[in-house]
């Protein structure tokens, strides 16, 4: 079995824990640009941003992103 990312969930996620986008750059050093291609799904975070988001998050790596399993 393959498993892929599909849908970046970041959005959803920040939503739930009533953080903004802006925050979470603080949180993190990443730019709220990224951030906002991030959670708009116009670019992919490279693992290590995946760890440091998680992280900042208190969440898993694959809670970011909707799993596809083929």
């Amino acid at each position: 079995m393959k498993i892929s990312r599909g849908r970046c969930r970041l959005k959803e996620l920040l939503e739930e824990r009533r953080i903004k986008q802006i925050d979470l750059a603080r949180r993190t050093g990443y730019s709220r640009h990224l951030i906002s291609n991030w959670a708009n799904n116009q670019d992919k975070m490279s693992a290590d941003v995946m760890i440091n988001i998680a992280y900042a998050l208190d969440c898993k790596m694959e809670d970011l992103y909707e799993l596809i399993f083929e």
